[in-house]
């Protein structure tokens, strides 16, 4: 019974009774939807004021401005290159096993709905996205919830703090105890964890039904193996040279991975990644800046479903795709993937915007991908959030700021109260006598 209280467990059993009511009742799992997006609907309403005081707290207390000139340049630097490393994972995936090889989709149309994302995608340019991190009003950036504006406010904000007021200013206490009152919200809210990834789960399975699960599954699984080798592969290897145990680090966010499995959006891991990388060692200037940045720039998984996705519509519509123009389109996906993704869905529309961009490829080809997107969809969120995970342990070690005992300590303790109830439930199954 003690392991029925553990919130991953709670999650796991919710994800298994959502997929068996998706299964042998579609109508009535559909109808769960609303719980699911209730719960995704409250932890978006708590993202804004989690990144602004976690962020202000950071630099308000922080001793030295100059290093977070450093800690940008550095995490930037990361981010392009580990995303450009998955881009390039992408295509040689698809290249070397070519799942989209005899399908022979050449007669593909653009429906009213393909023509839709594609309408939206066209005004997705690189001067869009930057001047729309620059939020009309203050009050604006916290309305619409969009994390880089909210970030951008957060900066301005801690670095006045920092030269303008005195360590004993109230207003620094109200920061500190702002953050505390957000984070004792959080706790409430994940208490719904479960019931929201049960909704989330049931309405998709319900949604697509058993006989989707095989639709197109040859590029299903191999996006899901490679999304999963470059977890290993790369981001373990950074953490290995890190000098942080992988194994340890994928336990550490288990119940956010199990979060973000059921729900597909990467948002709903983002609240308690800030508490935990906190308490595992990680500064908080860095957990605060490089957590938010990675959401739209360190978006690994997206990287590898937009080369793997191209590479497919290129191979199913019979389109000839030369190497050059891979490796050219290499350079547009760099742009086209940054931003706004953290979401279900959202990388279709940045592949669509790719798609729209280049016109090498014929547009009826992301019918193809209809189908199959909430199943990539989890695959790439999963990626995304393990990457942006590994980045601020990346940073933190790279600064020199890591806490490694507190992190040994943090695993240790975490170690002891599985093997405490372990121990706990081994002695409740023993007979009494």
């Amino acid at each position: 019974m003690a392991q029925l209280k553990k919130l991953h467990i709670q999650v796991l059993i919710a994800l298994i009774a959502a997929v068996a009511l998706g299964l042998t009742a579609p109508s009535t799992a559909l109808a769960m939807k609303p719980l699911g997006d209730g719960f995704i609907a409250l932890l978006r309403m708590l993202l804004a004021p989690i990144v602004f005081f976690t962020v202000v707290h950071g630099l308000s207390h922080a001793q030295d401005l100059k290093r977070l000139g450093r800690l940008g340049v550095r995490t930037l630097l990361y981010f392009e290159v580990v995303s450009t490393i998955g881009l390039g994972f992408g295509l040689v995936l698809v290249n070397v096993f070519k799942p989209g090889v005899g399908l022979h989709a050449v007669n593909l149309e653009s429906t009213a709905k393909i023509a839709q994302v594609a309408a939206t995608a066209a005004h997705l340019t690189v001067i869009d996205f930057l001047l729309g991190i620059i939020p009309h009003t203050i009050v604006g950036a916290f309305a619409t919830g969009d994390i880089l504006q909210v970030l951008l406010i957060a900066i301005l904000t801690g670095i006045a703090l920092n030269l303008a007021v005195g360590r004993d200013s109230v207003l620094l206490r109200g920061i500190d105890e702002g953050q505390r009152v957000v984070f004792r919200i959080l706790g409430f809210v994940m208490k719904l964890a479960p019931i929201g990834a049960f909704g989330a789960m049931a309405a998709a399975v319900g949604n697509y039904g058993g006989v989707t699960l095989l639709y197109l599954m040859k590029l299903v699984v191999l996006y899901w193996v490679g999304s999963i080798l470059f977890v290993v592969v790369v981001l373990g290897g950074i953490l290995m040279f890190c000098g942080i145990s992988p194994l340890a680090v994928l336990r550490l966010i288990r119940e956010e991975l199990l979060l973000v499995f059921g729900t597909a959006s990467g948002e709903v891991a983002f609240p308690r990644l800030v508490q935990k990388l906190q308490e595992a060692g990680c500064d908080e200037m860095v957990v605060g800046f490089v957590l938010p940045a990675g959401y739209s720039f360190n978006l690994d998984g997206t990287s590898i479903y937009m080369a793997m996705s191209v590479g497919f519509i290129a191979q199913a519509t019979d389109t000839p795709f030369s190497l050059w123009q891979q490796l050219g389109l290499l350079g547009v996906l760099s742009l086209t993937s940054k931003g706004g993704t953290t979401v279900a869905g959202g990388a279709f529309i940045k592949l669509a915007a790719t798609m729209e961009s280049v016109r090498a490829l014929p547009l009826g080809g992301l019918g193809l991908l209809f189908g199959i997107d909430r199943l990539m969809a989890t695959a790439t969120a999963l990626t995304n959030m393990v990457g942006n995970t590994v980045a601020v342990f990346a940073m933190s070690k790279w600064e020199g700021t890591l806490d490694t005992a507190k992190l040994g300590a943090y695993l240790d303790s975490k170690r002891d109260s599985k093997r405490d109830s372990k121990e706990h439930s081994a002695r409740d199954a023993q007979p009494t006598r």
